[in-house]
Parts: C-alpha cells; structure tokens; sequence
C-alpha cells in the first residue's frame, strides 16, 4: 500500500479532534469526509477505516510509541507510524516520520501483547470491571471480539419486501449479501460499503441493524393489533422493527426524553412505510402517569455503558468512566420502577440493554423484582448475548409479565 500525503493528514486531523478535543469518532469522520469532493470511496474507506482502527487500539499505540495526552501533531505521526509499521505498511521518505523506529515497534508490540490492558487497549478500570463481572475467561474471549471491526448488518423492512426480493434487488445494485441462520430478517453485507446511497434504502426497503439488536423487538412477542409502548425509543431503531412485527397494525407509541431523536424518528418511520406510529415527547412524569396500565406491551431499551457495542464505538472505552456506570445504573433503575406502571395486568415488558455488564443487566431486573415496584411481575426469560459467542454485539434482554 501506498500513502499518500492528503489522506494521512486528513487522518491525523480527524485524530486529533477525537483524542484531544474528546469529538465522536463518527461525527468527526463524516464531517472530514466532506474536506473533499475529490476523493472516491477508496480514499474515503483509507481515511474512515485507519482512523477507526487507530481509535480501536488507541492505548497499545500510544504506548508503542512513547507518548502521552494531550498529544501533540509529532505525537499522532508517531502513533500513525505505528499503526502502519504492524502492517507491514512502507512509510514514505517524510520528515515526519523520519527516525521511526521499526525494529523497536515491532519488538514492544510483541512484549505489550503478552499484558490484555495493552493487548486489548482497554482502561485499568474497564479491565479489572470485566474480568470481575465475566470471569477471566469470558472477559478475555469478548473484550477480543469486541475489539473486531463490526460487519455491515441490514434488517428487511417486511412492510415492503421480503429478504429474497430485497437481496435480488441489492445484488443488482452490485451489493452482494448472504443470509444468517437463525436471523430471519437479516442480511450480511459480503463486502463492506455505503449502503446509504443505495436506491433500495432511500426507498426505505431496509435499515442498518445489527444481527443481536433485531432478536430484541420479536423478544417482545407483539401481535398485530396490540397497544405496544417503545419508552425509550430514541431514533428509532427497534421502533421501526416493532411497527414491521404489527404489520401496522394496532398502535404503536414512541416515548423519549429527546425531542431531537423523536424528530428523526419520524423521517425514517415515513421512509419505511410506518402508519401506526405515534411519538411522544417525555416532557414531564405526566406523560408517564397517564399512560398507566395502558400497554399491551412495553419495550424499554434502557441507556446504558454500551459495553456490548463496542466494536462500533471504538470511542466509546476512552469517554466511559466509573463514575458513569454508577450514574446510568440509578437512571437504569428509576426507569425501571416508574415505566413500568404503563403495563396493563397481564402484559408484558422487556427490559433490554446493549451492555454485558451483569450490573446493568441480570442484577438490575432482580433488584426491581423484590421491590415494591416489581412485586405484580414474573422473570418469563431472560438471555445474555456475548460477542464472543454470537459473532455479533453484545446485548441483554428480560421478558417479565405482570400478574
């Protein structure tokens, strides 16, 4: 592979917006993109995919190279020159990658590699979190499956296609796709690219979706013809794929504390053909007290650490702090004890999380059973899914039923 000058700088450039003025690595990346309408997909792809990888192993790098935050333009050269050096990749006869160490780069991945912090580029804390939530053994095979770049998963719109007609329809877009066993609704790019610009999603045939976010919407097990409440429905996302499991039937009411993201959530509910939705901004416990004993079914996605998507928000292991685990655990559990009043006797609400920490997961739902709160409701289910095992994020999900 040849480096060219443009596309490292504009790496740099977006690497010094994300580790040194805390910016999203996804916000930061679109927005770079844009520096140059000159650029193909190829050029895109070098400059998304290092920096993303950069990112992904941030601590390793950084400690490969010598250097500490903040860091200065030399220092993300050096980190850069690393990152190429693993690769097998030449650098070019630039001043600034003049001096770089190979044979010494080389030698202090394999002696970092031995350490899982360094191995896996994680924070002290998130490490010794892990392997004490998990076990050593569980922590080790999925903080390594988590640290893999994620594939490309899209979820069939079914109010207007099928997946056999919808794959057809993408090979002839020249986007090749293979089914997942078990995912009667998913569709596995075989090669990674922006789907976005396909005529197919503009025509709202399908959504992003990865595998393990779309077991959690039939988890539910809504039918047609149901009153389901999607509380913290943000853009979306499992909204969209309820209202497809209804058949657009019955109602379907999308809560958020975001108007923003309720906003977005009706853009995408009108491209995929969604007529049984309503959105409702949670301006106040009103809006929660007048929807009690109300819902059929009651999906609530709580926020949480994201621990299980790690592997699309590289990001994410450098912004997450204890101090946030302890705080989205108190929101965890208020959501828990106040929503849940919405499910009529004998309904059903999930309570599901794209985290694999038990804290947020297993002991939450077990607290709010022996609560006041929880004492008209029964565990009917619950299931763990880890990266390691699924190949896919890592989510969890509790089926409980009021009496």
């Amino acid at each position: 592979m040849r480096l060219h000058k443009n596309l490292v700088f504009a790496t740099i450039s977006a690497l010094e917006d994300i580790f040194n003025q805390g910016q999203l690595a996804d916000k930061t990346v679109e927005r770079v993109l844009k520096q140059d309408k000159r650029w193909g997909s190829r050029d895109r792809g070098f400059i998304a995919e290092t920096t993303y990888d950069i990112v992904r192993w941030k601590r390793l790098y950084a400690k490969i190279a010598g250097v500490r935050p903040p860091y200065s333009r030399e220092d993300l050269f050096r980190v850069f020159a690393v990152w190429a050096v693993l690769r097998g990749i030449s650098l070019p006869d630039w001043k600034q990658f003049s001096g770089t160490p190979v044979r010494r780069i080389k030698g202090k991945f394999d002696e970092l590699s031995r350490i899982r912090k360094y191995r896996e580029s994680i924070p002290d804390w998130l490490d010794s979190l892990g392997a004490k939530t998990l076990g050593e053994e569980l922590w080790t095979a999925e903080i390594a499956a988590l640290n893999q770049q994620a594939e490309v998963i899209l979820r069939v719109n079914t109010l207007k296609t099928t997946r056999s007609e919808l794959q057809q329809l993408l090979a002839a877009d020249k986007l090749e796709t293979e089914t997942i066993k078990g995912y009667p609704n998913a569709l596995r790019l075989k090669k990674r690219a922006n789907v976005f610009a396909s005529p197919t999603f503009k025509a709202g045939l399908f959504e992003v979706q990865d595998a393990a976010s779309q077991l959690v919407a039939p988890f539910l097990q809504i039918s047609p013809g149901d009153f389901v409440i999607d509380a913290c429905a943000g853009a979306g996302g499992k909204s969209l794929h309820l209202a497809a499991l209804m058949e657009n039937k019955g109602q379907l009411l999308a809560l958020d504390i975001y108007p923003g993201k309720l906003k977005e959530l009706k853009r995408r509910a009108r491209r995929n053909g969604v007529h049984n939705t309503e959105t409702r901004h949670i301006d106040s416990q009103k809006v929660i007290k007048k929807l009690t004993q109300r819902a059929d079914k009651l999906l609530l996605d709580v926020p949480c650490t994201g621990t299980g998507v790690l592997r699309r928000n590289p990001d994410a292991k450098w912004k997450l702090q204890p101090e946030f685990l302890d705080r989205v655990i108190q929101t965890q559990k208020t959501i828990l004890r106040d929503y849940s009043k919405m499910v009529k006797k004998g309904g059903t609400m999930v309570y599901a999380t794209c985290s694999i920490l038990r804290q947020e997961n297993s002991d939450q739902v077990q607290e709010f059973l022996q609560s006041d709160a929880g004492e008209e409701f029964s565990l009917e289910e619950e299931q763990s899914i880890f990266a390691s095992e699924a190949g896919f994020d890592g989510f969890y999900m509790a089926r409980l039923k009021r009496k």
